[in-house]
């Protein structure tokens, strides 16, 4: 095993340590650059979530379980009653088939009794509740 002459040494850790002084990342100022368009379509779209109500309306599940029940299910529903909107909600692990966008919960209950009478596990929600 060699060791190194003082010279040496102390060359090797003056470069060392003055290295990393001359190394920089990145700039510390960063320019963002956006199209106005940008913000007055993020507001817009604040507007729209605002006013929906998805919240205050009912909706009747048809189906708990697996993607592809799931799709297969709301395919055979929405080809049966053209005139309520169904659609999948991922909720971990399973995926849920909802139907309808009621108002109230009389209206929901009407269409909960014609429905149940094709599928097995039907109930009424309300979402975020």
């Amino acid at each position: 095993m060699r060791t190194l002459k003082t010279q040496e040494s102390i060359f090797i850790f003056l470069l060392f340590s003055l290295l990393p002084c001359h190394l920089f990342a990145q700039d510390e100022s960063n320019n963002l650059i956006q199209d106005p368009k940008f913000e007055q379509l993020l507001n817009e779209k604040r507007k729209i979530n605002t006013s929906l109500t998805i919240n205050d309306s009912y909706k009747i599940q048809i189906f708990n379980g697996s993607n592809d029940n799931a799709i297969k299910i709301l395919n055979e529903f929405k080809q049966e009653n053209k005139d309520l909107d169904a659609t999948i909600i991922f909720n971990t692990p399973n995926y849920k088939v909802w139907v309808g966008n009621f108002k109230t919960r009389i209206e929901a209950e009407r269409y909960l009794i014609d429905i149940k009478k094709n599928y097995n596990s039907v109930f009424l929600i309300k979402p975020g509740k």
